[in-house]
């Protein structure tokens, strides 16, 4: 199963993951203000981070949340000690971020008169195919976020995102087991929500 964009595809194998050569070299530029090996390390690992954050996030939050988290990393490059460890460092660094968000939103909320719904995506045209599909990949979204995060991490890294479980590992610095049992498990709840959602309809 994976969703691209607006759209819901579905698929259970991905291909082999694409190696990410170079990651020290990248990290050891970068900290000398090498402005290419800055935008090599962004596009290598945009995805990761846009995945953790689409987890836990609405998607209305997920791209300031993204520039966040990279502007965060290039200052605080110089204290990474392991520099082929930075797609695990900035997955830390992501998570952070977002329990940041979180705090900041129960704080608002603790002190606001008034519930302002969710913002969501503008409907200026693309005809009812393309808000229909709209609809259903935020439904599917909607369903993963209520799975158990150690699930919907990886989930959205998988089908949102279309990294592959060896990348998934790779960039989280979580065994590749525990990917792969995270992702089968999340997998069949995800199914189990779907088929539910399915019987309730009329």
């Amino acid at each position: 199963m994976q969703v691209v964009k607006s759209e819901v595809l579905v698929s259970e194998e991905g291909g082999q993951a694409p190696a990410t050569p170079g990651t020290g070299a990248l990290v050891a530029a970068a900290r000398a203000g090498d402005r290419r090996a800055m935008g090599e390390l962004y596009q290598n690992h945009r995805r990761l981070v846009h995945g953790l954050a689409l987890a836990q996030l609405p998607p209305a939050d997920v791209d300031d949340l993204v520039q966040e988290v990279f502007l965060q990393a290039m200052r605080k490059l110089d204290s990474l000690r392991e520099v082929e460890a930075f797609g695990p460092w900035l997955a830390t660094i992501t998570r952070h971020s977002i329990a940041n968000r979180h705090r900041a939103r129960r704080l608002r909320a603790e002190t606001s008169d008034t519930d302002l719904p969710e913002a969501t995506d503008g409907a200026g045209g693309g005809g009812r195919s393309s808000a229909e599909a709209r609809a259903t990949a935020a439904e599917i979204l909607a369903l993963i976020h209520q799975l158990p995060l150690p699930y919907r991490e990886p989930l959205v890294l998988r089908l949102v995102e279309g990294m592959t479980g060896p990348e998934i590992a790779e960039r989280t610095g979580l065994a590749p087991a525990s990917v792969r049992v995270n992702l089968h498990r999340g997998m069949t709840k995800l199914r189990e929500l779907l088929q539910a959602r399915g019987e309730d309809r009329p």
